[in-house]
């Protein structure tokens, strides 16, 4: 199935590179693994409802399994941020370039830099939205990890909101069984950045970390409960 969905998605990719839709449709496909491996998603978006505008969607990684879980949640018009080592990786990395994903290299701190800069320009100047995993790495299932500050300077210097996304704990999925219980995907209330300076984005920082970690603990004990019944 997978082999399948790189093949068309990368067919498709060569007919229209970098498209700002082509990571969605992606998205889509990888989402609909999710009920083949045995598992349950359930999406909420804000009470609110999402506006018609740019933002950085702000994500917790823990694992392989995100691949099927956070996607049945990204929309159209959004690209994700990943390191440039996955342009390395045969096949998918060629073709996670030409979805239009952004490739950072954290290694260097000056290019970095200028990844960054880039991103909000093409925030700005193409209407698109980012979905980046500001731990920068996976947690595997324990919590919430620090966050890198890229994300949030680049989010100020762009002058758009932030929406957090939640996964609950993703640590009971087994490639072996075919019950695989349930995964919550919360997408919580766009956090506004519009005013901001640059020297507070630590506060900004260390506000949606407290807000997303408390989040995640209820919605880990929420997936539990609905498991066990």
């Amino acid at each position: 199935m997978l082999l399948l969905a790189f093949v068309f998605g990368g067919l498709f990719c060569l007919l229209r590179p970098r498209h700002r839709d082509n990571v969605h449709m992606f998205a889509k496909i990888f989402s609909y693994a999710a009920p083949v491996l045995g598992i349950k998603v359930i999406v909420r978006k804000p009470s609110s409802g999402l506006k018609d505008e740019p933002c950085i969607y702000l994500a917790n990684h823990q694992n392989n399994f995100d691949m099927f879980t956070h996607t049945a949640a990204v929309p159209k018009g959004t690209v994700s941020l990943g390191k440039k080592s996955l342009a390395w990786v045969p096949f998918f990395g060629q073709i996670y370039w030409l979805s239009g994903n952004i490739l950072i290299d954290r290694k260097n701190r000056n290019k970095a830099f200028e990844t960054m800069a880039q991103t909000a320009r093409k925030i700005k100047d193409k209407y698109l939205s980012i979905w980046i995993f500001p731990e920068g790495t996976r947690s595997k299932g324990k919590g919430l990890l620090p966050f890198k500050s890229g994300a949030f300077h680049t989010a100020i210097e762009a002058g758009v909101s932030m929406v957090p996304v939640l996964a609950s704990c993703q640590g009971h999925i087994k490639m072996n069984r075919w019950d695989n219980g349930v995964v919550i995907i919360e997408m919580m209330e766009p956090i506004e950045t519009k005013g901001l300076a640059k020297n507070q984005v630590k506060e900004l920082s260390s506000r949606i970390h407290a807000l997303m970690s408390a989040r995640l603990t209820q919605l880990n004990r929420e997936a539990s409960a609905l498991m066990a019944k």
